[in-house]
C-alpha cells in the first residue's frame, strides 16, 4: 500500500494542483456594490452654495471606493478630485496650453512662431501634471535649473499697465476667460462634504427585502445584527436570515401570529433568543428564535368593569417591547387604556397592570409604549394627547410621576428615550416631532413639523452615537415628494439632510443597527410593502455586505429532477382486483329493486286513497286499488249515491260479511232521498 501510495504521489506531483477542477468565476466586489448603489443620495439642508454641492456630488459618484479601501483615503481623493475637475479652470488651463504661440520680439523686430517643446515625445515617458511653460530664446539661463515658477511670457511680462508700473506677479489670463473666485467655491465644497461626512450616514447603497402585500408596520432587528423580523398589515411576519440569504434576498420563514388581526409591533428579547409579536388582537405571542410558537397570554375578561381585575387585556393592543435588561418581563399596551407588565414564565396572568390618568373617567386607549435604556422608566403615550411617565420604583402604582396634558393635538405614535435619559422624542399624528427635556417637561425644547404622518406605527430612533434623530413621512395626496428619513443634530436641533425611501411609498418604522451601521426603513401602501437596508460599502458591516455578495446556488446536473410517471396498474381490467363480496353487498344495498326497498311514505295530504303516513302500505288500500273499487273519482261523487249504487250487486252475490248473517239480520230498509220526501 505504501508503494501505491508513493506512485501516485510522484505521478499528481506532474501535474498543477489545478488540474481536474473547474475554476469558479467570481464576480468583483466593487461590480456587485454598483449594482446596489443609490440613484439619488441624500438632500442636504438648502445652502448658498448648491451649484458646486452638485459639481462635486457628480464627481464623487464618478469614482466608486473599493470594498477594501479605507473611508478616510476615499475622502481625501474625493476632496482633490473636486479642487482639481472645476470646469472652469480646465477651461483656462486648456487655454493657456495651445500646442503653438505667437511671441512678439524683444527689440522691436517682427514676430516669430515657436512650437512648445515636448520631453514626453522625446523621452518617451507619458507627461504628468501641467505642460511645461515654452521656452524664451535669448535667455542667459537656458543651461541652468529653472527654481520657481516659470518666468512670464515675453511680451507680456514687460508690458506696463495704464498707470506706467511694471505688473509683479503671475500674469493674467487670456481675454476670453472669466476669473472665477475658486477659493471661495472649493472652500464651500469642503465645507458641504464635511457637513454632509461629519455624521457617516451609510446612505450610498441600498436594497430591499420585499413579500408583503400591504405595508409593513413593524420592524426588529436582533443585537448581533443577523436576523430581521418585519411585520405587515397583511397579517404575517417574515424573518430574514442574513447569514443564510443570497442576492435573492428571500425570507426563510413566514408566520401569521393570530389570523386576520394586523401585526403591530415586534420585539426581541435582550439574549436574542426569542422575541414578542403585538397583533390587533388582545393576546400577545412569544416565539423563539426560529419561530416556534412558545406561548400566548391570556385574554381577560371583557365584562368586568375594572381593568385591574381581569387577568389580561380585554381589548386589541396597540404596541410592545421587551425588557431592555431582564429576559423575563415584557410591556403591551392596548385600546382598552390600560398597560400591563408581564412574566414570559407564566401566560396567565400579569404582573403589574398600569392605569393612565384621566381627565374623565371612561376608557380612552394608550397607543404607544416605551422602556428607558436601563428599564427603569415606562413612557405611554394615551389617545388624549398626554405624554405619561412612569419611574419603576417600590411600592409605585398607577399614579404618573410625570403627566404632560396635550402633549400633542393628536394620538401619539412613537416615544422614544435617550441613552443619558435626559430627552424624551415624540411622534404624532399632528405631523410633528417633539424634543422634550426630562428634567422640565413643562414645554418642549423643540418642535420639527410638516413631517405627514398617516400611520399608528410611526416612531423615531436615534443614531447609534445619538447624535443625529430621525423618523419617517408618509406621502401625501397633493405632494409628490414621497416617502423620506428626516435627520436631524440633537445639539443644534436643525435639520441636517432628507434622505428620499420611495418616491409612491409611505416610511413607517426606521432604525439604525450599531453593529451593522446599516439604516433600516419600512415602507408600503395598500398593495405593497418592503423593507429598505441602506449601507455604506466602507462603513458597515456584515449584514447587507454578506447576502448582497452571496450570489445564488446553481443549479447542477445532480439537482434535475424528472417528474415520475404513474401508471395505476388498476386501471387495466387485466389487473383489475375482482370485487368483495363486502362490497357486492354493498351494491345490491343500493340498488332499490334488487334490495327489495319498500315504497317510501309520502309526504303532504293523501292522494288516491293513500294517507301521507302509509302511502299503500295497509293490506285494505291494496285491496281495494287491486279490485277497482278505488278509483280517483271518489272525492267528486256523492257518498250516499256511492254506496247505494252497490247495493244491488251486493244482494245479487255477497261475497264478505253478508252471507255469515243472511239468516239472523232482518231486511236492511233504506231512507229515501229528500227530494222525494219533499214531493
Amino acid at each position: 500500500m505504501e508503494d501505491e501510495a508513493e506512485i501516485y504521489d510522484g505521478i499528481r506531483a506532474q501535474f498543477p494542483l489545478t488540474f481536474g477542477k473547474q475554476s469558479k468565476s467570481q464576480t468583483p466586489l466593487e461590480v456587485i456594490h454598483n449594482t446596489t448603489r443609490r440613484s439619488t443620495t441624500t438632500e442636504p439642508k438648502p445652502s448658498s452654495s448648491s451649484t458646486s454641492t452638485s459639481t462635486s456630488a457628480s464627481s464623487s459618484q464618478s469614482s466608486l471606493p473599493a470594498l477594501s479601501s479605507s473611508s478616510k483615503a476615499w475622502l481625501d481623493s474625493l476632496r482633490s478630485n473636486s479642487k482639481h475637475k472645476n470646469p472652469k479652470f480646465s477651461e483656462f488651463e486648456a487655454s493657456n496650453s495651445e500646442p503653438k504661440s505667437t511671441v512678439g520680439e524683444g527689440d522691436g523686430g517682427g514676430g516669430f512662431t515657436m512650437e512648445h517643446s515636448r520631453p514626453e515625445a522625446e523621452s518617451g515617458v507619458d507627461m504628468i501634471g501641467p505642460p511645461r511653460p515654452p521656452a524664451v530664446l535669448g535667455s542667459e539661463e537656458d543651461d541652468e535649473v529653472m527654481v520657481g515658477p516659470p518666468p512670464p511670457l515675453v511680451g507680456a511680462a514687460t508690458e506696463e499697465d495704464d498707470d506706467g508700473e511694471v505688473m509683479i506677479g503671475p500674469p493674467r489670463p487670456p481675454e476670453g476667460v472669466k476669473m472665477v473666485d475658486s477659493d471661495d467655491d472649493d472652500d464651500d465644497e469642503l465645507d458641504d462634504e464635511v457637513e454632509e461626512n461629519r455624521y457617516r450616514i451609510p446612505m450610498s447603497n441600498e436594497i430591499v427585502l420585499k413579500g408583503h402585500s400591504k405595508v409593513v408596520s413593524a420592524l426588529a432587528v436582533d443585537h448581533t445584527g443577523s436576523r430581521v423580523l418585519s411585520g405587515s398589515y397583511d397579517y404575517t411576519v417574515r424573518m430574514y436570515d442574513f447569514q443564510g440569504m443570497n442576492a435573492h434576498l428571500a425570507s426563510f420563514r413566514q408566520l401569521e401570529p393570530f389570523e386576520g388581526h394586523q401585526v403591530r409591533a415586534l420585539s426581541w428579547s435582550p439574549t436574542a433568543g426569542f422575541f414578542l409579536c403585538v397583533t390587533g388582537s388582545a393576546q400577545a405571542k412569544i416565539y423563539d428564535r426560529d419561530g416556534l410558537t412558545i406561548g400566548e397570554f391570556v385574554r381577560g375578561d371583557m365584562y368586568i368593569r375594572d381593568l385591574k381585575n381581569t387577568k389580561g387585556h380585554i381589548s386589541g393592543l396597540t404596541c410592545g417591547e421587551w425588557h431592555p435588561k431582564t429576559k423575563e418581563t415584557i410591556l403591551t399596551s392596548s385600546e382598552d387604556g390600560s398597560l400591563r407588565i408581564w412574566d414570559v414564565n407564566d401566560f396567565n396572568s400579569q404582573k403589574q397592570v398600569i392605569k393612565p390618568k384621566l381627565a374623565r373617567p371612561g376608557r380612552v386607549p394608550v397607543t404607544t409604549c416605551a422602556w428607558d435604556r436601563e428599564g427603569k422608566s415606562i413612557a405611554g403615550g394615551v389617545g388624549d394627547g398626554s405624554i405619561q411617565i412612569w419611574n419603576l420604583k417600590p411600592g409605585w402604582g398607577s399614579r404618573p410621576d410625570v403627566h404632560v396634558e396635550k402633549a400633542h393635538s393628536d394620538d401619539i405614535t412613537g416615544l422614544k428615550f435617550s441613552s443619558d435619559r435626559r430627552l424624551l422624542l415624540s411622534r404624532s399624528f399632528d405631523n410633528t416631532l417633539k424634543v422634550w427635556d426630562l428634567r422640565q417637561m413643562k414645554q418642549s425644547l423643540k418642535v420639527f413639523e410638516e413631517l405627514p404622518n398617516h400611520y399608528g406605527q410611526t416612531n423615531i430612533a436615534f443614531s447609534p452615537d445619538e447624535q443625529l434623530i430621525f423618523t419617517g413621512t408618509s406621502i401625501e395626496k397633493d405632494n409628490s415628494t414621497g416617502g423620506l428619513l428626516c435627520f436631524y443634530d440633537r445639539e443644534k436641533l436643525e435639520l441636517v439632510s432628507k434622505v428620499g425611501i420611495s418616491p409612491t411609498y409611505s416610511v413607517v418604522q426606521s432604525a439604525w443597527h450599531p453593529k451593522l451601521n446599516q439604516v433600516f426603513a419600512t415602507v408600503g401602501d395598500k398593495s405593497q410593502g418592503g423593507t429598505h437596508i441602506m449601507y455604506d460599502p466602507t462603513l458597515s458591516k456584515r449584514g447587507a455586505l454578506v447576502c448582497v455578495a452571496r450570489a445564488p446556488r446553481k443549479k447542477s446536473v445532480d439537482d434535475f429532477e424528472a417528474n415520475p410517471v404513474i401508471h395505476n396498474p388498476h386501471a387495466l381490467p387485466l389487473f383489475r382486483d375482482q370485487p368483495s363480496r363486502k362490497r357486492q353487498r354493498e351494491k345490491i344495498l343500493k340498488d332499490p329493486i334488487k334490495s327489495h326497498k319498500p315504497e317510501l311514505p309520502i309526504t303532504g295530504p293523501g292522494h288516491g286513497g293513500r294517507t301521507g303516513a302509509t302511502k299503500g302500505s295497509l293490506l285494505t288500500q291494496y285491496l281495494l286499488k287491486q279490485g277497482g273499487m278505488l278509483k280517483e273519482t271518489w272525492m267528486e261523487e256523492d257518498p250516499r249515491e256511492a254506496i247505494l249504487k252497490y247495493a244491488d250487486a251486493a244482494a245479487k252475490d255477497p261475497k264478505f260479511i253478508a252471507p255469515a248473517y243472511a239468516q239472523t239480520q232482518p231486511k236492511p230498509v233504506f231512507a229515501e232521498s229528500e227530494s222525494e220526501e219533499e214531493e
